[in-house]
């Protein structure tokens, strides 16, 4: 079968009615109470990371800068995540479920920052938004007297990342379209098709730039019923230029994917769904006696794919790869608590301050690929209690990055990251500065200094919850002296819900 043909087929009405099957099957509502997450909110303001918004729009508020931001530091941050979770006394349990609100972060050049953020209009937030409850299926919780759906994204919650290309902003999740937004005042602009046989295909929420400044994404076909990959390649100007077929030979769980110079590499974690009703990930058990399935993907033959087999492993997010020497290899973030991985700060969406929630317990770990022998294994780095791994992408992929992520520490008030580090394992060496026990770290991504072409000469910029002050900020690190802390930061005068992923647009 010809590639447009499977496409066409696969959003035929018998298949588009199989997005994720056990969505459109469930009665029974398994949901959070909202009663008891706010009084675990007064227990522990920590928990003001999970708390819903009530409100299309945050702010806007423009905020004095302390400290000094570096010159040639000038740009927005675009933020994402989960922000509305509760309606009609109905709480979503899974973080993954909330509807996506978009952040912009903008350093106005003059000593001050101005932040705002608004909801992502997705057909499923405004017809919710109307009726005045959830009535569309989500990943992690059931919805009781669901509404059907035609697509993806009736049910596209636009609520993991976002990404800039050609100066055009778009919201992005793992199952549907991507959102375009004003990249001014955020303003939802809709759905985009890239191509018309393409309409509501996965467009997933972790594009990789190459160094000619195209993109290359992915979309699961499992998350609409079947196997296979839609390997997406889009040119610096914002336009198509393929979308391959990559078949897979069993079905398979990814977030994200990783990148050298030659290859895409997709690690398919394997998993079953259990009998009876429920929502995606209700029904999802990740199978560790299975191995982990790896495509490396030539980039000058997307459809095709040499496989791997290694361990079981739980990934969400990779950091870099490299290729030396007939070897391929990625570094990744493991998840060793299967539980923990298949719905994260479950006990925190719960309200349950004293529950089993820990949102920093990965390990980096590289996995090996012998491009010669056809073997694969995993190697220890010793570095633990991590996520969200980000690196300077100008460094040469013939060796290993330095790597920046929040660190989770005993001792924190909340079980979540507290600090920041850079890593550079092969080397033996890390920086690691604490933003205190009350503060909730999230990503900082790498911003690289204007002009220069040297790895790691450039800064960080990440985002912060104070609980105990009832503040979210943002800081700006030297990326080479994280441990000094950071050159500038900055304060709200209200929390925002914590977010996952986001782009920095330079100016």
């Amino acid at each position: 079968m010809d590639r447009r043909r499977f496409l066409r087929n696969l959003l035929s009405g018998a298949t588009a009615l199989a997005v994720a099957p056990a969505l459109l099957r469930g009665e029974d509502a398994f949901a959070g109470d909202p009663a008891r997450f706010a009084a675990g909110l007064r227990e522990q303001p920590w928990l003001a990371g999970w708390k819903s918004v009530q409100s299309e729009t945050l702010g806007p508020a423009t905020v004095q800068l302390e400290g000094r931001l570096p010159a040639g530091f000038a740009g927005t941050l675009y933020r994402n995540g989960p922000a509305w979770t509760e309606r009609a006394g109905f709480r979503y349990e899974h973080w993954f479920d909330g509807d996506g609100m978009v952040h912009a972060w903008r350093f106005n050049g003059d000593g001050t920052l101005r932040h705002h953020a608004r909801m992502v209009a997705t057909p499923k937030f405004t017809r919710e938004q109307r009726a005045g409850r959830f009535m569309y299926p989500v990943a992690g919780t059931s919805i009781p007297d669901r509404q059907p759906i035609r697509n993806n994204d009736d049910a596209n919650a636009a609520n993991t990342s976002v990404t800039v290309i050609n100066g055009r902003l778009f919201a992005l999740c793992e199952a549907g379209s991507a959102f375009e937004l004003d990249p001014d005042d955020l303003a939802t602009l809709g759905p985009v098709t890239w191509r018309p046989d393409l309409a509501a295909i996965p467009f997933s929420a972790h594009p990789l730039v190459d160094r000619d400044g195209s993109s290359w994404n992915f979309g699961s076909i499992a998350m609409m019923g079947g196997n296979g990959l839609v390997v997406w390649h889009m040119g610096r100007d914002g336009t198509l230029v393929s979308a391959d077929v990559l078949e897979t030979p069993v079905p398979g769980y990814l977030h994200s994917f990783a990148m050298t110079d030659r290859h895409l590499v997709f690690a398919l974690i394997p998993f079953s769904y259990r009998e009876g009703n429920g929502a995606f990930f209700e029904r999802l058990r990740f199978q560790p006696d299975q191995p982990l399935r790896i495509a490396v993907v030539d980039k000058g033959a997307p459809a095709r794919a040499r496989w791997f087999e290694a361990d079981f492993a739980a990934i969400y997010h990779f950091g870099d790869a490299y290729e030396r020497d007939g070897r391929l290899t990625v570094r990744a973030v493991q998840h060793l608590n299967l539980e923990q991985a298949r719905s994260p700060m479950r006990a925190a969406m719960n309200g349950d301050a004293q529950g089993d929630a820990h949102g920093g317990k990965g390990a980096l770990r590289e996995l090996v690929l012998n491009l010669r022998s056809g073997k694969a294994h995993w190697e220890d780095t010793g570095v633990t209690g991590i996520e969200f791994p980000v690196f300077d992408a100008r460094t040469p992929s013939r060796g290993a990055a330095r790597l920046y992520a929040p660190i989770h520490a005993d001792g924190s008030t909340a079980p979540y990251f507290s600090r920041i580090g850079a890593f550079d394992p092969a080397r033996g060496r890390h920086q690691v500065h604490d933003y205190g026990r009350d503060v909730l770290v999230e990503e900082h991504l790498f911003v690289p200094r204007p002009g220069s072409t040297r790895p790691d000469d450039g800064w960080l910029v990440g985002t912060l919850l104070d609980a105990a002050k009832g503040r979210s900020g943002i800081a700006v690190p030297d990326a080479r002296r994280v441990d000094d802390g950071p050159l500038a930061q900055a304060w709200l005068p209200y929390t925002a819900p914590l977010g996952f992923h986001g782009h920095f647009a330079a100016r």
